[in-house]
């Protein structure tokens, strides 16, 4: 059965009255689906129907739908619950690493720090008259070249100032610690819900041509169409007779539309947005933090692997770990951590950016492909042409407006058919006529 996420959301969209076409076309979802959730749904939650004269049904579903839903089951109430807990989770996962680098960054500094002094103090109780050399190699100069000033603008958190100051460029919301993550991994995949807006799109073409489609009008928003007797039987229009309940129809010259007549029937007449020309893929970025940004996480990478090189360095000298001890002796058993974490920092990001455009490069041929699919719409040929109109023949709307309701379950029947007797009588009439003639 279809997600009840996906269905209430459909509903509200749609304004709670509501067609098994209607939500189906709107969440994109097979009609068989469609049909058993949103009878489930209504049962839960005790929505109306509205029948037509003709027997068309209208769901109606109470305004508070989800308060309701919530209310009635603990799996949605603990669900719910979940989702909080895990957006504060996701959040704190995505800032760690940006902590992380951070106090990476400072274990490495205040070490270095440590061993440059007690090595100093160290050479200067060996040479108490030759203190030149000691002193220049270590208070000074080590600190100076590696650890001073210069680096400390990457700790600078006013990435506002840093945004009016760039010429060009998207505006990124994300803290630095948001955007360390989504320099070393991304924002995920703009594409997540494709086939959601495959269907979606689809159904929205479909109810744009009033129920009835050509194979070349689907195509734009399909992968491979196959090869051969495949593709030129439009083998590739099953899936979407399958899905929304299609049937084929043979006109006259010969070719093949299809109607789906499920999709024909509305509960309200609404101005949809214009139906789409193709299926088109959402190219990836490589991150959607700001330029400066990016630049910080990249220098304080940087700083840190370098640190660490140095720290290395440094950690050679065992006898001067062990006499000093406390921090540095911790540092020192997890170094290879410290100087992987720095590694990974820009390793992984370089690998990312070189599949990303190997992604996107994949992603525009398959649009162009599409697009290509679609232009031939604009100039269709004799064959086609005829097509399209015998599909014009066949399209038809039907909108169950209050007004055509013969029954509703809102209302009590004997009151119903004492307003509707005229019609009940008028239908009686009718029928004795049938039968007299």
């Amino acid at each position: 059965m279809a997600n009840s996420t996906t269905l209430t959301r459909a509903i509200e969209r749609l304004d709670y009255r509501v067609t098994i076409g209607d939500v189906a076309a709107e969440a994109g979802l097979p009609l068989a689906e469609a049909q058993q959730g949103v009878l489930a749904l209504a049962t839960d939650v005790q929505a109306h129907l509205q029948v037509s004269e003709s027997g068309e049904i209208a769901y109606v579903f109470p305004k508070n739908l989800q308060a309701i839903l919530l209310s009635k089951s603990w799996r949605l109430r603990l669900q719910h619950l979940w989702n909080r807990v895990w957006q504060v989770l996701f959040y704190l996962i995505r800032i760690s690493f940006g902590i992380m680098l951070i106090l990476s960054l400072v274990l490495i500094v205040v070490a270095i720090s440590i061993l440059v002094i007690a090595a100093s103090s160290s050479r200067e109780g060996n040479d108490r008259d030759g203190g030149f050399g000691g002193r220049r190699g270590g208070m000074i100069f080590f600190p100076r070249i590696w650890f001073g000033p210069d680096i400390f603008w990457f700790f600078d958190f006013d990435y506002g100032r840093r945004r009016r100051q760039r010429s060009s460029g998207r505006d990124s919301d994300m803290n630095f610690l948001e955007a360390v993550f989504s320099f070393l991994f991304g924002d995920g995949n703009p594409n997540a819900d494709l086939e959601e807006r495959r269907w979606q799109s689809i159904a929205s073409v479909i109810r744009a041509n009033h129920g009835v489609v050509v194979a070349e009008q689907m195509a734009p928003f399909l992968g491979n169409l196959g090869d051969g007797w495949s593709k030129d039987l439009e083998d590739y229009m099953i899936p979407l007779l399958c899905r929304f309940n299609g049937v084929p129809e043979v006109s006259p010259e010969g070719g093949i539309v299809y109607q789906f007549p499920e999709l024909q029937v509305m509960a309200e007449s609404r101005q949809s947005s214009k139906a789409p020309r193709f299926l088109q893929e959402y190219p990836r970025r490589f991150s959607q933090a700001s330029s400066g940004q990016i630049m910080g996480a990249i220098g304080l990478g940087g700083a840190n692997l370098i640190g660490a090189l140095a720290l290395g360095s440094l950690l050679t000298d065992q006898a001067l770990v062990a006499q000093i001890g406390g921090l540095v002796a911790f540092v020192n058993s997890i170094y290879w951590l410290l100087l992987g974490y720095g590694v990974a920092f820009l390793a992984v990001p370089l690998v990312r950016y070189f599949w990303v455009q190997r992604q996107n490069s994949k992603i525009q041929t398959r649009n162009q492909r599409r697009q290509a699919r679609a232009e031939l719409l604009s100039v269709p040929d004799e064959d086609l042409q005829h097509k399209l109109a015998f599909a014009d023949s066949l399209a038809s709307q039907t909108v169950l407006s209050p007004g055509d309701v013969a029954y509703t379950t809102e209302r009590d029947l004997v009151e119903q058919e004492y307003e509707n007797r005229d019609k009940i009588d008028e239908e009686w009439q009718r029928k004795l006529r049938d039968l007299n003639s």
